[in-house]
């Protein structure tokens, strides 16, 4: 096994979780800001109301998108486990 291994998969697993992980923590920021703001100008500091939106759009986030997450990882593991058993791991 040659050194060059382990950082190329940690490299693509790192870009891997930016791809499919950045449209599901862009929506809950925006989310979160919004809440925020709306809290802030109506003086209402429930926790429910900035949890509840946040859990809604991160289940319709993974509704929407968890297919293509779940391809995209895959594919990541499978080639990740191809280049183990190629190199010698």
């Amino acid at each position: 096994m040659t050194p060059e291994l382990p950082n190329a998969l940690l490299r693509q697993g790192i870009l891997e979780l930016g791809i499919t992980g950045g449209p599901l923590m862009a929506a809950l920021l925006v989310v979160g800001l919004v809440v925020g703001i709306l809290q802030a100008a109506t003086q209402v500091n429930d926790p429910a109301v900035g949890f509840v939106p946040r859990f809604v759009t991160a289940g319709a986030i993974c509704i929407g998108l968890g297919q293509w997450m779940l391809h995209r990882m895959s594919q990541l593991l499978q080639l990740a486990l191809s280049d183990m058993a190629n190199r010698g791991f």
